[in-house]
């Protein structure tokens, strides 16, 4: 299953000749963009569009956005330039609805970060379990992709204090795009409920939940064969963490990671202990401390490429279990980061990002300082400054994603495992490949 299509209604006219096609190529759409400036211009500061009259002006008096965007009978408009996801119909149409085309553009500069080709693939489908879920681990040195499931049961003895659940980390060797093995990797350790992770030396550091009975924390766990784990942190000063969510390495060696009271919502955790904190790690000292708090929950957390501010997302709009309130965060915070005594502290807490549809669980950066996030509709990217420029449309959405080499990503729906390529110079910010 392959969408190489993207949502942009054609132009009134393109050619001249009165016969417009709804399938636009991306050589033709974005030439001149990418001839008049470079790939950092995503994050430059836009021309301001001239509006529209209420009568309406000719196509060729418009701004580009909008010419693109007005003739179709049945569209999606962005920007006011933006009375975004109007129809021509009596009802407003969801951001959510089935969408037929997976890349919806709300500004001409997410056109450079898709490049000339790009598409969405459907991997892998596989109804028995949910095992495409967080983390999202690309380890290049063995070409592997590491992903761990949302809770499956599990009727194990050991499982009694995860309420009979557990979690299942999945690695995919990849040979090509779409050539690959897939297996499970079975620690020697017992289960940690495992979630969110990223690279760390040659392997992969873990957020550990924890169950009734085995603290959480932070985990090591080898890139290679048999995968042996190592536990990095498990406290705070005797006091135990809530279910750590998601983790990012500074390069300064030190370890950041979110820690909301999921695992106790969900009944695997005991009374929390803690507030809802961001902390900060440095495994060569020892050193633990709180960076941040004032959180609904804490959870996806990255840094950007310059690694001047550090974003954190605040999901509290679903709460652990399954419980929706639209009036809580969903929201990006962004942080600004300065350094004190050699020691690096956050500041200057302001709201990034808002999602329009779900609330935004993964965040991850590109080389060009483009924040992408997983939404209730798919991917959704904004530039540094805030502005939506793009979403990546999902079926069913998507909680997580990750960076591989060459604008390739892969992206977790539950049961499902998708492909995006983008342009090839589109690369994640942890990485760099």
């Amino acid at each position: 299953m392959s969408h190489n299509l993207w949502l942009r209604p054609r132009t009134a006219d393109p050619d001249g000749t009165g016969q417009g096609s709804h399938k636009v190529s991306f050589s033709d759409s974005s030439k001149s963009s990418r001839q008049d400036s470079s790939r950092h211009s995503t994050n430059s500061r836009p021309s301001t569009p001239r509006l529209l009259s209420a009568r309406g002006d000719k196509e060729k008096d418009r701004p580009r956005s909008q010419q693109l965007w007005s003739d179709n009978r049945v569209w999606q408009r962005v920007n006011r330039q933006s009375e975004a996801l109007w129809q021509e119909t009596p009802s407003l149409q969801s951001a959510s609805s089935p969408q037929p085309r997976p890349f919806l553009i709300y500004h001409d500069s997410f056109l450079n970060l898709l490049g000339p080709s790009p598409t969405l693939s459907l991997l892998i489908s596989d109804p028995r379990a949910p095992y495409f879920h967080e983390a999202g681990v690309f380890h290049p040195q063995t070409n592997t992709l590491f992903v761990t499931s949302n809770q499956v049961p599990d009727q194990s003895p050991d499982a009694v204090t995860t309420q009979n659940k557990t979690i299942v980390i999945t690695k995919i060797e990849f040979f090509s795009p779409t050539d690959f093995t897939r297996d499970k990797v079975r620690c020697p350790e017992r289960n940690y409920m495992v979630n969110g992770g990223t690279n760390y030396r040659d392997g992969v550091i873990l957020c550990a939940q924890g169950s009734l009975r085995e603290p959480s924390g932070l985990i090591y766990m080898e890139g290679k064969r048999p995968h042996k784990t190592t536990t990095l942190l498990n406290n705070y000063h005797g006091r135990p963490f809530n279910s750590p969510k998601d983790v990012v390495v500074h390069s300064d060696g030190s370890v950041w990671f979110t820690d909301p009271i999921y695992g106790y919502e969900q009944g695997f955790r005991p009374k929390p202990q803690l507030p809802q904190h961001v902390y900060r790690f440095d495994p060569s000292t020892g050193d633990i401390r709180v960076v941040a708090d004032g959180f609904g929950r804490p959870n996806g957390i990255c840094f950007a490429p310059n690694e001047d501010t550090c974003y954190i997302t605040d999901t509290d709009f679903i709460h652990g279990d399954g419980t929706k309130v639209h009036s809580r965060a969903a929201t990006i915070y962004a942080f600004s980061v300065f350094w004190t005594n050699d020691q690096p502290y956050l500041t200057n807490k302001r709201v990034f990002a808002y999602a329009d549809t779900g609330a935004p669980d993964g965040i991850k950066c590109d080389v060009y300082g483009n924040v992408y996030a997983g939404c209730g509709d798919g991917i959704n990217v904004w530039n540094s400054g805030g502005m939506l420029v793009g979403k990546i449309l999902i079926e069913g959405g998507c909680a997580n994603f990750c960076f591989g080499r060459n604008g390739e990503m892969w992206c977790f729906g539950e049961h499902k495992l998708w492909r995006v390529k983008l342009g090839d110079e589109t690369q994640g910010a942890l990485l760099g490949i």
